[in-house]
C-alpha cells in the first residue's frame, strides 16, 4: 500500500516540535522534495491546527528544497494569512535562500538569521 503523504515511509527530511513561549518552532532536518513534501505539508498543517496561531520554521539543517518546498510553503502561508498570528522563517541557508528569493516568498514571510531573532521581534 503506498503513502501519498510519505507519513509512515522512512523519509530524508525529520522534524522536531518544540513550543517556546507560546510559539511553535518546527526544526527541518534534511531535504524538502516531491518524496517529502507530504510529510512537511503534513506536518505543517497539524502544527496550524493543533498549536499556537505564532509559528517559527527552523530551515537552518534544510540541505535541499525545490518547488515542492515552494509549494508547501504557499499553502501554509495561504491558511494563515487571514489568522491573528504570524508564521517566520528562520536560519535559511544559502542552497534554499536562491529558492525563496527567486519564488518571492522572502517577501512573503517575515526571515529571519536565527530562531531566537525570529522569538525576540
Amino acid at each position: 500500500m503506498s503513502d501519498p503523504y510519505g507519513t509512515t515511509s522512512p523519509s530524508r527530511l525529520f522534524v522536531i516540535r518544540t513550543v517556546d513561549d507560546g510559539v511553535t518552532v518546527l526544526s527541518l532536518q534534511g531535504e524538502i522534495d516531491m518524496h517529502t513534501c507530504g510529510r512537511l505539508h503534513h506536518v505543517l498543517t497539524a502544527g496550524r491546527a493543533a498549536y499556537p496561531a505564532r509559528m517559527v520554521v527552523d530551515l537552518r539543517r534544510v540541505t535541499f528544497m525545490d518547488s515542492s518546498g515552494i509549494n508547501a510553503l504557499i499553502g501554509l502561508y495561504r491558511a494563515t494569512r487571514d489568522t491573528p498570528g504570524w508564521v517566520r522563517l528562520a536560519g535559511i541557508q544559502p542552497c534554499v535562500q536562491r529558492i525563496l528569493e527567486l519564488s518571492g516568498l522572502t517577501t512573503v514571510f517575515d526571515c529571519f538569521s536565527t530562531v531566537h531573532r525570529a522569538l525576540a521581534v
